[in-house]
């Protein structure tokens, strides 16, 4: 099996972003959004970023901000790619000098195929699970069998993994990679270096 890429996302304290590294994590995310229980400040980032050990990827989620409000963080913190987790345009997601994922919200009915097609210029897919009134975050898994195959870009799935379902999921979706949150946390926001380390040694078993 191919092996499949590993994002630790809504980090908050250096501590966790060194845990997730020495796991094996290869991207991290970052919550700009402030009506998240993960949000980190400019000042909260910037220090997560200068702990991190080379290779690892910082991703800066962000839920329909302003493109004032997005340039002034890449202004200040060196940002590897940008995540859009709201009701962004293609147009808003471009123009940044970055790669960019956008975040669908799988629900029954969807066509996924046509929702992808509207972000051509997507380094990625990211498939989350959908909730009203809700952008992400909500720890639930969506009925992985809405996934078409073949998709024409990596997809990244997300939504209520942890390390008793990842490998399911895996198996069924065929993902270039997975990002959980919720799964490997002690509370909103607070990691468990236990928890991220059997996430991973999950998803990389079932690679090898």
């Amino acid at each position: 099996m191919t092996i499949v890429r590993i994002k630790i996302c809504g980090i908050t304290r250096v501590e966790d972003a060194l845990a997730a590294a020495a796991a094996g994590a290869d991207a991290i995310g970052l919550v700009f959004y402030a009506k998240s229980p993960r949000a980190v400040s400019i000042e909260q980032a910037r220090a997560i970023i200068a702990a991190l050990p080379p290779f690892v990827t910082t991703v800066g989620l962000f839920v329909n901000a302003s493109r004032g409000e997005l340039n002034e963080i890449l202004a200040a913190l060196p940002l590897d790619m940008l995540q859009f987790h709201g009701d962004e345009t293609p147009a808003d997601c471009e123009g940044y000098r970055r790669p960019y994922l956008k975040a669908l919200r799988v629900k029954a009915g969807d066509d996924i195929r046509a929702q992808v097609a509207r972000y051509p210029g997507a380094a990625g897919i990211l498939l989350d699970t959908f909730v009203a009134g809700v952008p992400g975050g909500t720890g639930e898994s969506f009925d992985w069998s809405l996934v078409p195959d073949k998709l024409p870009c990596p997809v990244i799935l997300a939504g209520g993994l942890n390390s008793a379902n990842v490998r399911a999921a895996i198996t069924r979706v065929r993902p270039y990679a997975v990002d959980v949150s919720g799964g490997v946390e002690i509370s909103k926001g607070i990691k468990d270096a236990g928890k991220i380390q059997a996430f991973i040694r999950a998803c990389k078993e079932l690679s090898m």
